[in-house]
């Protein structure tokens, strides 16, 4: 009777397995994924990318276009009296560095720029903070800036000329106020973005206003400071082009001028190039100082996405 229990028992067990459909491992999560045209998620990949060869990279925009200036000036396209080419252009800057008109030049217009650019960055700041951390400041000054700021400053040059006359004064204040639109705009948007709590925060623990702008409205308007400080500074390197056209005896665009008289066009593309080299040094510095003092963006950009 127990063999004939046993046997029943094994029957049974064979006939539901049988029946029983085998699981189908086509019905799991990756295979769900695709029947409704999804994949499955995975993580973004980054790799990092050499210092060499994004110098590289940088670099090969001007090296092409010096590359074409050079083909046109050696197939006739460019003509000397039209444009120099690069071989003439350099031994020009031999012969201007040679005779220290070049170095007296580049020292007379740098004096210029960086006090203008000192001037426009103290009066920026300065006002941003005021009108950006206060309500009366804002209400006294915010208006008058922003009517002034739609002027152009190269409107300013014969009023400057009037009042200051042709001295180094007018050149310094024209660069000055070119310089200081773009610090107090970049100030002032960066200092009513801090965060309120913060700065309540702060006062609750008895923080003066000058500590709490120290140690919290100017950390935290960073950003917006160094980007104001890269158009200051770039903003004064053209303003030095208009300055030195006031009656200028010395500095790079006194030698433009000598140049033009004489027709003289490679030492019109030494000028214009040692223009073009201020702007990236000065680009470059910003550069630098957001890496110091930012260096949270650093490495965030040290790797690239694939």
């Amino acid at each position: 009777m127990t063999a004939v229990r046993g046997a029943t028992s094994a029957a049974s067990a064979t006939s539901d397995t049988s029946v029983r459909p085998a699981k189908d491992r086509s019905t799991g999560p990756a295979h769900q994924s695709t029947l409704h045209g999804l994949v499955t998620p995975r993580p973004p990949t980054s790799r990092p990318r050499p210092r060499a060869y994004s110098l590289t990279v940088r670099a090969l925009g001007p090296f092409l276009l010096v590359a074409l200036w050079w083909a046109a000036s050696a197939t006739g396209l460019l003509t000397p009296d039209v444009l120099a080419s690069p071989a003439e252009v350099l031994r020009a800057v031999g012969e201007l560095w040679g005779n220290g008109q070049l170095s007296d030049a580049l020292a007379t217009s740098l004096t210029r720029s960086g006090l203008g650019l000192l001037i426009g960055l103290a009066v920026g700041l300065t006002l941003g903070i005021v009108t950006g951390f206060t309500r009366l400041g804002d209400e006294l000054l915010d208006s008058s800036m922003q009517t002034l700021r739609t002027i152009p400053f190269l409107s300013l040059v014969p009023l400057f000329m009037v009042w200051f006359g042709i001295n180094e004064t007018a050149k310094v204040l024209l660069i000055a106020v070119a310089t200081t639109f773009p610090m107090y705009v970049s100030t002032s948007s960066g200092v009513r973005a801090t965060d309120r709590k913060l700065v309540e925060a702060m006062r609750s623990f008895g923080m003066g206003r000058i500590g709490i702008v120290r140690e919290v409205v100017l950390p935290g308007a960073l950003p917006s400071l160094l980007a104001g400080l890269r158009l200051s500074m770039t903003l004064s390197v053209i303003a030095l082009i208009a300055a030195e056209e006031i009656n200028a005896t010395a500095g790079i665009g006194y030698l433009m001028s000598q140049a033009q008289s004489f027709a003289r066009t490679d030492i019109l593309a030494v000028c214009i190039l040692v223009y073009g080299v201020l702007g990236l040094l000065a680009d470059g510095v910003v550069r630098l100082l957001e890496r110091v003092l930012m260096p949270w963006r650093r490495a965030g950009q040290g790797v690239v996405a694939r």
